[in-house]
């Protein structure tokens, strides 16, 4: 009996991640940075593109949670993660032989955007926005770069304060960067900070309307989002898939596939390049 049961969990344990017939399944997935629902329509195009170009089952996975796509990366769940710059961190950090291979475009020089609903009176300027100290306010999931790592990094640097200290109410944590928008246009809350990117997709998708969720601050540059693969890649596959993975990625031309990223096309990515929000996640207690 005792046999029969290590045989059986053998055989279930070497399927993880093959299909029926036993083939090796490349299963990725990305921050639920918005609408997990959404993510998934828009990443399963994704899937079947790479699976065509490689030439293997290519799988997109969801993930409940920022942490989770991390954990599910470490536990090798996954072999491939469309990561923020502080999750991507977390994750390589955690997996040693993990890699950067590609990021956006706008990735290098990536930005917050600081947002007020019109009652606050306040409008767009080149200067840090103290004002907000005295308004309630939400940053986007606890483990974003975008819409917390960074601004609250700002906050301390030009406000002199954690924000704890800086605002005047309690603030809090929407969970995704739509989720802020959706809260300062409805005045659930008067401001906030998310990714540009998300913010111009739901202007552009007419989700959100400008002259009522108003940009009021830009943030200075540091670099985000990234496609990182798992070393396991190599050995699931052959040896030099990942290169090949990366250059499949690059060569994804088609605009309906990078709406996905919101990108206007994907370029190499190093782990060094990372290393400024390695540094700002460890100021913060982010990472060890």
């Amino acid at each position: 009996m005792r046999w029969m049961i290590l045989s059986a969990l053998a055989l279930f344990t070497s399927g993880c991640n093959s299909d029926a017939g036993g083939a090796a399944v490349l299963k990725f997935s990305a921050i639920p940075d918005e609408n997990p629902t959404l993510l998934k329509e828009r990443f399963d195009p994704v899937a079947q593109y790479l699976s065509e170009k490689l030439g293997v089952e290519v799988e997109y996975v969801p993930a409940t949670k920022y942490s989770a796509s991390v954990e599910m990366f470490k536990n090798g769940d996954i072999q491939l993660a469309w990561f923020g710059g502080l999750t991507g961190c977390q994750a390589r950090a955690a997996v040693p032989g993990a890699s950067a291979i590609v990021q956006g475009v706008e990735d290098p020089k990536y930005v917050s955007y600081f947002i007020a609903h019109k009652d606050t009176g306040l409008t767009e300027s080149k200067d840090f926005p103290t004002a907000i100290k005295d308004l309630t306010f939400t940053f986007g999931s606890e483990q974003s770069t975008s819409g917390r790592l960074m601004p609250e990094f700002f906050i301390r640097e030009l406000a002199g304060k954690r924000p704890e200290e800086f605002f005047s109410k309690k603030f809090q944590f929407s969970g995704a960067h739509d989720k802020t928008a959706y809260q300062v246009q409805d005045g659930t809350v008067q401001a906030g900070a998310l990714s540009y990117k998300a913010y111009e997709a739901l202007v552009e998708d007419g989700k959100i309307d400008p002259a009522v969720c108003r940009k009021i601050w830009t943030t200075p540059t540091y670099a985000d989002y990234n496609f990182t693969a798992h070393p396991d890649l190599e050995t699931m596959f052959t040896a030099g898939f990942t290169e090949k993975l990366r250059e499949v990625l690059i060569g994804m031309k088609d605009p309906s596939l990078l709406k996905a990223f919101k990108r206007s096309a994907l370029i190499p990515a190093r782990n060094d390049e990372f290393d400024g929000i390695v540094k700002v996640a460890q100021q913060l207690g982010l990472m060890r």
